[in-house]
């Protein structure tokens, strides 16, 4: 039965291209690499490893420069214990106008007062400015070191300036270690972003990105074990480049650099641009779409995979749309505005990015 479930997960008819197998790519020439399933396992234990870098990270590096940037833990106000509020709270935690008539009658509390008892607990469940500091410096320090990785690989790859390379001789293309290595990272760190997700500041969108998460694996996953993988580091590497510059641009925030926090808005709106709206579409999917089918045909994943890219062509579209009118308010009112991708809830609805816009005395840089 598990013979048959694997045999029907990975048809050849279906991942490969016509009259080649899955026994073709197992015995390559001597001093060739072919990509292999197995060899993605070992991005488990290395998940599990950027996991507690990430913690001793936080601790050694993260803080003391929070610290140095005066960037406080800060201890939230406390509400009063109340059993009938809390078990509630764990249900919902903004009540109707109904429920806070009942509990008005239940506890003969003031509808204010219990307004305000959860204003103040989703306040308690809020992560501090810090704890938000050194989750954005983790990330900023990943994208950035893993882009200029990714990036010293392609620069001396015929494929990334003619991509026609992409698809000579394909699936029979040796894969170098850099390639392995590049991979491996990103599968890993996305894999510990699927985990950390649950300890991780809440935001609105957490179903949306632990769904984002798992196709990022499930795609890498796919693109190596099929042998995609020089598309497929162009791909990682186009979308790495833009996450520099959104951490950049949060770090500054936390930090109260208001103008340095809205010019790198500026910056990730750009880069964000010509990355995903120009060279992914005109680059990367226009050589998956015509020029694969000129060089290698159509096969069935052939199909799967480029609806995939438009779907995520699709939705970088709405994104910058949603991007553009936050960076457009920076240029002209001189502040990035609320962030969609907001953090838990607080009594002032702080956002990621609106943080130091009550505050006159914020810094500028």
């Amino acid at each position: 039965m598990t013979s048959f479930i694997s045999d029907w997960i990975w048809s050849e008819r279906f991942w490969l291209p016509e009259n080649v197998s899955w026994a073709d790519l197992e015995n390559p020439p001597p001093g060739v690499e072919y990509p292999k399933l197995g060899h993605m396992v070992y991005a488990l234990p290395l998940a599990v490893g950027i996991l507690l870098s990430r913690l001793l990270f936080e601790r050694l590096v993260a803080k003391p420069c929070a610290h140095i940037l005066q960037i406080q833990a800060g201890v939230p106000r406390r509400v009063q214990p109340n059993a009938v509020l809390e078990k509630l709270y764990q249900s919902n935690t903004s009540p109707s106008s109904r429920d806070l008539e009942g509990l008005s009658k239940q506890l003969d509390w003031d509808e204010r007062k219990i307004q305000r008892w959860f204003r103040v607990r989703r306040n308690q469940d809020k992560p501090s400015m810090q704890t938000k500091f050194c989750e954005s410096m983790w990330r900023f320090t990943f994208y950035l070191l893993i882009f200029i990785y990714g990036l010293s690989q392609l620069w001396v790859s015929p494929w990334m300036w003619d991509t026609r390379q992409c698809w000579h001789n394909y699936p029979f293309q040796h894969r170098s270690p850099g390639q392995f290595y590049y991979y491996l990272a990103e599968l890993a760190f996305y894999s510990s972003l699927m985990f950390s997700q649950f300890t991780d500041i809440r935001r609105k969108d957490f179903f949306i990105m632990f769904v984002h998460h798992l196709a990022t694996i499930l795609l890498i996953t796919f693109s190596y074990t099929n042998n995609m993988v020089r598309v497929g580091t162009m791909i990682m590497s186009l979308h790495d480049a833009s996450d520099i510059f959104l951490e950049a641009a949060k770090l500054a925030n936390y930090a109260k650099y208001q103008r340095l926090c809205d010019s790198m808005f500026v910056v990730f709106t750009l880069i964000f641009f010509l990355t995903r709206l120009v060279v992914f579409p005109f680059w990367v999917i226009y050589s998956v779409l015509f020029e694969s089918w000129e060089i290698v045909g159509p096969y069935r994943a052939w199909w799967l995979l480029n609806g995939l890219l438009l779907v995520l062509q699709c939705l970088h579209v709405i994104w910058f749309y949603l991007i553009a009118r936050i960076a457009i308010k920076a240029i002209f009112k001189g502040k990035v505005a609320k962030d969609d991708r907001s953090d838990v809830e607080s009594s002032s609805d702080e956002d990621v990015y609106s943080n130091s816009h009550g505050n006159p005395n914020h810094k500028k840089t």
